[in-house]
């Protein structure tokens, strides 16, 4: 009976315990490891290390734009993520909604360019599409990537050809809409990303379209951090 009761206790510190660190919101950038910012192990999470000249060109740009007022739409880590998601899957084709300041499309592109695949992506804003073609051009990736200026809603219908990566990360309430224009496009066995799935971010839509579809398989990822949904559309 004693050893029962003990185990109970224990189970309800546990409980407490789990309770309590789930509710911790995620912790504050660290200006000591910039992009570092959420979770991880420190003793491992180490930046990432150049294979050749063109790596070490796209890693010095990556780390000065974190550096100042550069518009990181997402984390170093999630940017690791992408890069890695696209270059294990031999992507020829990646489509990005949301282009900012670039951050993202120059991992997604050092991925594309390990296997000879190009990035096309979509921006609104004018000024970003300008910083983000420097930023570009300074990471040695502008010969990977064609920036699509206008309303992606109206742009996107510009491709025909096979995505084998679609990365979401515009507004959210238009991820629904993008999906339902690209996903015909998505080859079977792709994978659509969608960035800003923590709290209270995502539209009840999309998530709906992407966890109830037979043809789909979602898993959310990185969720310590803004959060990712990855979406397989299966073979």
């Amino acid at each position: 009976m004693k050893r029962v009761m003990l185990s109970i206790a224990a189970l309800a510190v546990l409980s407490l315990v789990v309770d309590t660190v789930s509710a911790q919101p995620p912790p504050e950038k660290s200006p000591e490891r910039p992009g570092f910012d959420f979770g991880g192990a420190p003793e491992y999470d180490r930046p990432s290390l150049a294979k050749n000249d063109a790596e070490k060109q796209a890693l010095a740009a990556l780390e000065e734009m974190t550096k100042g007022r550069w518009y990181l739409n997402i984390t170093t880590r999630e940017g690791r993520v992408l890069r890695q998601l696209t270059e294990a899957l031999g992507a020829k084709r990646v489509v990005e909604i949301g282009t900012s300041s670039g951050y993202s499309t120059i991992w997604l592109a050092m991925g594309a360019r390990a296997s000879g695949g190009k990035v096309f992506t979509h921006e609104i804003d004018p000024e970003k599409v300008k910083l983000a073609g420097e930023n570009f051009k300074k990471a040695g990736v502008d010969d990977v990537i064609t920036i699509i200026e206008g309303d992606a809603h109206q742009t996107v219908k510009q491709h025909t050809e096979p995505i084998d990566v679609l990365f979401f990360d515009a507004e959210k309430k238009g991820y629904l809409d993008y999906l339902d224009q690209l996903l015909p496009l998505v080859r079977p066995g792709g994978l659509i990303i969608g960035h800003d799935m923590h709290g209270r971010m995502p539209d009840p839509r999309y998530m709906k379209a992407i966890t109830t579809n037979p043809d789909l398989d979602t898993s959310f990822i990185m969720m310590e951090s803004f959060g990712m949904s990855m979406t397989l559309k299966k073979r």
